[in-house]
């Protein structure tokens, strides 16, 4: 066979062009498991620390039965270690890594009531200490870094109840105390926020009285929340993203009837013209998912409410599936990007109330090319 003939038939191999007249799919990565957390946890947070170890916070092992202990995933060694416990037991609650490089942890589920509690974790000393209380009492609040290091935070339930609540308040990272700013337009709790690339905030649906299609724009300069378009479906557990070209991607999530209501559909925000469009669907409906991660590619990390990872491609408006599946649909698991550009996905539960300590690792394909 002459080189001539070599050659065509590896740019035919290649390109996938062979027989089927279609290409291979875009290379999305894979899954693997990797150490359990010490504890199984569900309804916690995972928060990058600023020399690349996730701290883990809080969460519950099964309804009612919460953590004060939290704990270091160490990326260098693959192993998860114990460290200082917070103030309270709490689930739901929200952690933010500050300027500091100190983490805020506000607000949560602290037994069958909502707290205003807030403490800060100190990486040098794997201590929590508690701080000045938040404004209003909240659990599964959103928190968002602001581009000044301050940390808005919006909506949540004041109660075990699914009503949503419409305060807001701002925590000021130099003097660590929380500032009440005006109310949203709309109580929600389950919703998004997305912090947009010239500093404003993106509120997204959610659930107040019912679960609604409504959405505003927080802008930090006057501390006001002006509405913006409706989402083309109204959803509450679902999740969001920001994209490299400034949209933000929502995906999944539910309607009122929850594990009967789920949704694969998507849609794109514009923040130029103020309005939502649909894109591609997932590959599957999930609800009750973390924030995407956004990959050096541009592409977003969609996990949690299902087996599979999936990654949305701004390029071509598709959902990719990553090889490799979870052991199970986890709900309230987390998804925290490591500094190797790999991500961490940890706990959740499946459908029923028992938590998991299961971890497992997604890898960009860029990163296995390199293994």
């Amino acid at each position: 066979m002459s080189w001539l003939r070599h050659l065509s038939l590896l740019v035919i191999g290649v390109s996938g062009l062979a027989f089927s007249g279609e290409p291979v799919s875009a290379p999305a990565g894979s899954v693997s498991p990797a150490a359990s957390m010490l504890q199984p946890r569900s309804g916690h947070t995972a928060t990058l620390l600023e020399d690349g170890r996730v701290l883990i916070a809080g969460g519950m092992r099964r309804n009612q039965d919460f953590y004060r202990s939290a704990e270091l995933y160490d990326p260098a060694t693959h192993s998860f270690h114990a460290t200082g416990e917070m103030t309270i037991a709490r689930v739901g609650h929200t952690a933010t890594l500050l300027p500091s490089g100190k983490v805020l942890i506000a607000g949560g589920w602290v037994g069958q009531k909502c707290t205003d509690s807030a403490e800060l974790y100190n990486p040098a000393t794997g201590r929590f200490s508690a701080i000045a209380s938040m404004k209003s009492r909240r659990g599964d609040g959103k928190a968002t870094l602001l581009l000044n290091g301050d940390v808005l935070i919006t909506g949540g339930t004041d109660q075990v109840s699914p009503t949503g609540i419409s305060s807001a308040e701002v925590f000021h990272a130099a003097t660590l105390n929380f500032e009440a700013v005006a109310a949203m337009h709309e109580g929600r709790v389950s919703h998004t926020a997305t912090l947009l690339k010239d500093g404003r905030v993106l509120i997204a649906g959610g659930r107040g009285e019912k679960v609604t299609t409504s959405a505003e724009i927080f802008d930090p300069r006057n501390k006001q929340f002006t509405p913006t378009g409706s989402l083309v479906t109204a959803r509450y557990k679902h999740t969001a993203g920001l994209l490299p070209d400034g949209r933000v991607l929502i995906a999944g999530g539910s309607d009122e009837r929850d594990w009967h209501g789920t949704f694969s559909s998507a849609e794109l925000y514009d923040p130029h013209t103020g309005k939502f469009s649909l894109t591609s669907s997932l590959h599957e409906s999930r609800f009750k998912l973390p924030d995407t991660v956004q990959l050096p590619s541009g592409q977003l990390v969609i996990a949690g409410g299902s087996r599979e990872v999936e990654l949305y491609e701004p390029e071509s408006g598709k959902f990719l599936l990553a090889s490799g599946q979870m052991n199970d649909s986890r709900h309230f698991m987390t998804e925290t990007k490591l500094q190797d550009g790999s991500v961490l996905l940890a706990g959740g539960y499946p459908d029923n109330p028992e938590a998991t300590a299961q971890t497992w690792i997604y890898r960009p394909v860029q990163l296995l090319s390199l293994r």
